[in-house]
């Protein structure tokens, strides 16, 4: 458009055209516009002397009051107050050493700092083995004058602090242990009531805790436990209140230090139902009694869980207790079939032996890769589950039998879990789409994660033969496409199938 063409409004400063010539009737004007000669300045549109409506100049002094408006939120509202930084931990199980089912009490810097450094030489460390944590035994009897539990003078001479600085320079995390009561589970001093103390020296003067206190040591990890339990009249507040206490003051402290919070492990041993609320307080969670390193307790561990799996996900798991894997009797396929177990259904994995003395066979058991994957999924945080029972009626409680056929997802594929509960070797065989997670009408490549094969395609059925007694089973299928045409029945599970008629199929 030419300058000619253009006039100003010199109440508004708005530049607008100017109209051909001949008169206009404009939308919103009160009358009749007449022509006026080029380039003259005059209050209203194309320049022109004009009436304007009620309308129009209302109109106006709001559009010039919503620009004001504009401007000045702009440059006056609040930014957004910035979010509060994710300080989860532990959104996996972990995995590590605990010095528990190995030594008990018989525990020293001498050992603790030798089977760190085994799970470095065995390459545990590498696979992920790096929580090293010290179980119940390591203090004084009595907390000091000023109310601090000590460190044994005998069994930790150069103190917790140096020893932990050793364990992080080996590249690992350190753990300690303590008690929800008055005494732990060995009558040293329990952390109740001491959660939260009114401090005389300290750098946060509102409160002195036995969380810091684990934290100047250099510790991560603190495994919690439920013995030596106050009488009703002074607790007055359930075991999940006692619980609450710790917790609470690891998030003080977290929140005063600026430090992310100790990995709490609540070791509540499962009798009150810890799977529905200790996820509020901490990352994993004891869900049976202690286990021991025979067949009947891990069949007994297996047997509890497989009702509760469900609880699994990231930075809350069902703590299934510390791997008996080369310990005790157990034989080559129990001890794969417990860690199998522990590994598909999200638990914890500590190992509790004696690294010095571990055989090649056990080392390889803890070192399998395949099911460690599974184990430290990053994209499915999930259990296994049970899907068929087996022996037993579905959900029927068996500790001598329990469930047989478990299946789950994973990033990868579909993960089966087959146990041989029997005292002899046994064929296990199941329908693929008995699973939640298969597609019916598909076919599956199959890998075997034990044997580390490719073992062919499974349409609509799949057995294991010849399971070994008290063995495992342990398969990864993938999607290999559309059945083949004929592979069956209309449908792989009959009941309800139908065809469009409404002639259900035979079997149906």
């Amino acid at each position: 458009m030419t300058p000619d063409k253009l006039v100003a409004s010199g109440d508004m400063g708005i530049i607008v055209p100017h109209p051909p010539a001949g008169d206009r009737k404009l939308p919103g004007l009160s009358e009749v516009v007449s022509p006026a000669p080029p380039h003259q300045c005059r209050v209203g549109l194309y320049g022109t002397t004009l009436k304007p409506s009620l309308t129009l100049l209302a109109g106006s002094l709001a559009l010039l009051l919503a620009s004001s408006l504009s401007a000045w939120t702009l440059f006056t509202v609040e930014p957004a107050a910035p979010q509060e930084p994710d300080n989860r931990v532990a959104k996996l199980p972990v995995l590590g050493y605990n010095t528990w089912n190995a030594y008990h009490c018989d525990i020293n810097e001498t050992i603790v700092l030798q089977d760190a450094r085994l799970l470095v030489s065995l390459g545990l460390a590498d696979l992920g083995y790096t929580q090293f944590n010290i179980d119940d035994c390591y203090s004084e009897k009595n907390r000091s004058a000023s109310g601090d539990i000590v460190a044994d003078k005998l069994r930790f001479p150069s103190g917790m602090s140096n020893l932990t600085d050793q364990i992080h320079a080996l590249g690992l995390k350190a753990g300690i242990y303590s008690d929800s009561g008055w005494f732990t589970c060995q009558l040293y001093p329990g952390s109740y009531q001491n959660e939260y103390r009114p401090a005389t020296f300290s750098l946060y003067p509102e409160y002195f805790l036995d969380a810091k206190l684990f934290q100047d040591w250099g510790f991560d990890y603190l495994k919690f436990d439920n013995c030596a339990i106050p009488y009703d009249g002074i607790i007055r507040e359930g075991i999940v209140g006692k619980y609450k206490r710790m917790a609470d003051a690891i998030a003080q402290l977290s929140k005063a230090s600026g430090k992310p919070p100790l990995i709490f492990s609540l070791c509540e041993w499962g009798e009150e139902q810890p799977w529905l609320w200790a996820r509020r307080y901490g990352q994993s969670w004891r869900t049976t009694g202690d286990i021991s390193p025979n067949w009947g307790s891990i069949t007994d561990i297996i047997n509890q869980n497989s009702f509760i799996a469900w609880a699994s996900d990231f930075y809350g798991h069902n703590d299934m207790d510390i791997l008996e894997v080369g310990n005790g009797d157990l034989t080559y396929e129990e001890a794969k079939t417990h860690f199998t177990a522990w590994a598909l259904m999200k638990s914890p994995l500590l190992i509790g032996t004696d690294l010095s003395n571990i055989s090649k066979r056990d080392l390889s058991i803890l070192k399998n890769e395949e099911i460690l994957a599974i184990s430290q999924d990053p994209v499915v945080g999930t259990s296994v589950t049970p899907f068929r029972w087996g022996i037993n009626p579905d959900w029927v409680s068996n500790r001598t039998h329990p469930a047989q056929f478990w299946s789950g997802e994973s990033q990868n594929g579909t993960v089966f879990m087959l146990i041989n509960t029997l005292d002899h070797p046994a064929d296990l065989s199941f329908s693929l789409t008995e699973s939640p997670w298969i597609r019916a009408g598909r076919q599956y490549a199959v890998r075997d994660l034990w044997t580390h094969t490719e073992n062919g395609t499974a349409v609509r059925n799949y057995t294991a033969h010849r399971v070994p007694a008290h063995g495992v089973v342990a398969l990864l299928l993938t999607d290999a496409g559309d059945e083949p045409p004929h592979a069956g029945p209309p449908c792989a599970r009959p009941a309800w199938c139908i065809s469009r008629n409404g002639t259900l199929v035979p079997g149906a």
